[in-house]
């Protein structure tokens, strides 16, 4: 009896090789671990793998922006004791796009603050901010906005009516951006109330009332371009961007040409992790002392309570998460989108994640899960 065999027609085979190819370009699971490509911008790099990472936990950020779960994210990348061992790039980003990290420059106004009292340029944090400006014309002087410190603004507790979640605060941010002099704007700002819901600063954890006010970061960057006597852009290319190697920025400047300290500049995603790696190791950069120990000590030291789950420092978050089931305190640069630079100085751990949720409720808490659930989670 003659066996006979029954062949599939030509289209189902011409699907069954389609499938397959799909398959290879496409695998079920996208994510596997690559150790970072060295390149010649001052970053050593190694394999998380040898180093204990657990990389197949790192690797599946990739599986879970390719299917959606986290949106416009466009890079992640993880630093362990300056080394690079996670870089991936995703939905248009790349290692040479400049991403705008919006309110994240914040921290690095901080970082020129202590260069500039390391220059002897600013005499210290206890400065008054007013004796920075006589020629700004103040409608209705205050003797008590008189009082306003450098480390009012860097911990934003001063005394300036001035609050970005509130749309109906007086120093808004929106109206700054749309006033002809900003600095005009934030120093004739009124002196703050308090609503019987309000902590005065008396009761508030640390002795200071916090309130978001970008027009006190601006205003502290100012600060930074009258004492040294330069633009604030030049001034952050001579005193951190040589030193780490930073050869591509983008400053933004106000209305009136003063340099915008409080958000919007633009950095490669490994500059922003050479930023995080000086605050994760005291103020070195391949073992140089680019800022003071004691300033990046002083910086990463809550200052005010920001909210119930998270301490501020100067311009610089202070966030809670778990890790190996003990709550464990992470500093952080943080701006619009979810754009973030976590650091974890106790353990040498930088993180960038840069997005492009720009205004979308969930830009801050997918890039934080990012970092919670998979890079934590990764740790050796």
């Amino acid at each position: 009896m003659r066996r006979t065999t029954t062949r599939p027609s030509f289209p189902a085979m011409r699907r069954v090789v389609a499938a397959l190819a799909l398959a290879i370009a496409f695998p079920a699971s996208a994510g596997q671990y690559q150790p970072p490509k060295q390149a010649n911008d001052g970053w050593p790099t190694a394999d998380a793998g040898t180093l204990g990472w657990k990389t197949a936990t790192l690797a599946t950020v990739e599986d879970k922006i390719a299917d959606g779960t986290y949106k416009k994210i466009t890079s992640v990348l993880v630093a362990d004791h300056g080394r690079l061992v996670y870089e991936h790039y995703f939905n248009g980003g790349s290692a040479d796009l400049l991403n705008d990290v919006r309110s994240a420059t914040k921290s690095l106004t901080a970082m020129l603050v202590g260069a500039a009292i390391q220059r002897g340029a600013i005499r210290d944090v206890t400065a008054p901010v007013y004796a920075f400006f006589p020629d700004v014309h103040l409608e209705r002087p205050d003797p008590r906005r008189e009082a306003i410190t450098l480390e009012d603004l860097l911990t934003m507790s001063s005394i300036w009516e001035c609050d970005d979640d509130n749309a109906f605060s007086t120093g808004n941010e929106e109206r700054m951006y749309v006033s002809e002099h900003w600095l005009d704007f934030a120093l004739n700002l009124p002196v703050r109330g308090y609503a019987p819901w309000v902590s005065r600063p008396k009761d508030s954890p640390y002795g200071r009332t916090f309130s978001y006010c970008t027009a006190g970061a601006f205003v502290a960057g100012a600060v930074v371009e009258r004492a040294t006597k330069q633009p604030l852009a030049s001034f952050a290319h001579e005193a951190l961007e040589v030193p780490l190697g930073i050869s591509q920025v983008k400053w933004n400047v106000s209305a009136e040409g003063i340099g915008m300290g409080g958000g919007g500049t633009r950095y490669r995603s490994r500059d922003l992790a050479k930023l995080g790696q000086l605050a994760a190791d005291a103020g070195r950069w391949q073992g140089k002392a680019v800022l003071p120990a004691a300033w990046v000590t002083r910086m990463l030291t809550p200052h005010a309570q920001a909210r119930d789950d998270a301490d501020y420092g100067y311009l610089w978050w202070q966030f809670r998460f778990p890790i190996g089931g003990v709550e464990t305190k992470v500093w952080a640069m943080g701006g619009n989108g979810g754009n973030y630079v976590f650091v974890l100085p106790e353990r040498g751990l930088v993180t960038v994640i840069t997005s492009q949720a720009y205004n979308q409720g969930y830009g801050h808490a997918q890039s934080q899960a990012i970092f919670r659930d998979i890079v934590l989670k990764a740790l050796p």
